[in-house]
């Protein structure tokens, strides 16, 4: 049987911590703040984030560099036969194409994963592929496998404020406006590509409400029969992600439903604020 290194980013939602305990390698995505780069995980915690942001911080995303993740490769192939790289969705970054790319130099040894995911279903992405590693599956069937289950899974979020959405040009200034002396908040979704727009309601509470809807529907429709996993996430404060995690959790009837905060590269987006949920198809 082959031994087998998977490999995610911090994209994931994963922290070392945990990936130290699963035995996952974590690639920390790099992101920028008044110019200056930082490293999630590494060098500024989420707190410290969220006080540069609350500062006026002007922050963006960027991808890591190729050469920090063909050194981890190297260095994992050392004692392993094969690696399971899975990077967020390439739908919304250039970082899994340049993963592929460098790949193709390692003869069949690094197989790079695009299930167009992210943060929460992207986690689960590497839970499933750590479980059909110990099943005796090689790299190329997890691969194929994560491939085809891509879009097994749904993501909604509330957001708070939509200024960095404008600021990247997914919203106009003038929509944006109207939004904000409206209190309208929108509900964005992920099906399995882009961030797009799901529905536009008044006040976070109809937001909320929105999105419990959205995914009891999915789970009796879309996922009828499915094994499927229901997470929360946040943005901030965790008073905002144990709050909502109460009201999901009582929708629900079940209080084994976990929670995470959002990735920093997510929240250069979204800002604090932001309410999610997803379901997952888990292959457990």
């Amino acid at each position: 049987m082959s031994k087998i290194a998977v490999i995610t980013d911090t994209n994931s939602g994963m922290t070392q911590e945990e990936a130290d305990v699963r035995g996952v390698s974590l690639v920390p995505m790099p992101f920028i703040v008044d110019g200056k780069e930082y490293f999630e995980g590494v060098d500024c915690t989420y707190a410290h984030f969220f006080e540069m942001l609350a500062a006026g911080g002007d922050v963006s995303t960027s991808q890591p560099a190729p050469d920090a993740v063909t050194s981890l490769w190297d260095k994992l192939l050392a004692d392993h036969d094969q690696i399971i790289y899975i990077p967020m969705s390439s739908a919304l970054s250039s970082s899994c194409a340049t993963a592929k790319a460098l790949a193709a130099e390692y003869d069949g040894k690094v197989f790079v994963v695009d299930n167009k995911r992210i943060s929460i279903s992207q986690r689960e992405s590497v839970l499933d592929a750590l479980h059909m590693a110990q099943l005796g599956m090689d790299a190329a069937q997890i691969c194929e496998t994560l491939e085809k289950n891509a879009f097994h899974a749904s993501i909604y979020l509330a957001v708070n404020t939509l200024a960095l959405l404008k600021k990247s040009g997914r919203v106009t200034a003038a929509g944006a406006a109207i939004a904000s002396v409206l209190g309208i908040k929108p509900v964005l979704q992920i099906q399995g590509e882009k961030l797009d727009a799901f529905a536009k309601v008044r006040g976070m509470a109809n937001a909320e409400k929105t999105m419990l809807e959205a995914i009891k529907k999915d789970l009796e429709e879309r996922f009828a029969g499915s094994n499927m996993k229901i997470m929360t996430a946040y943005s901030g404060a965790p008073e905002i992600g144990e709050e909502w995690l109460k009201t999901v959790r009582e929708y629900f009837g079940d209080g084994s439903i976990e929670q995470f905060p959002l990735p920093i590269s997510i929240c250069c987006h979204v800002a604090a604020g932001v309410k999610a949920i997803g379901i997952v198809e888990s292959a457990d």
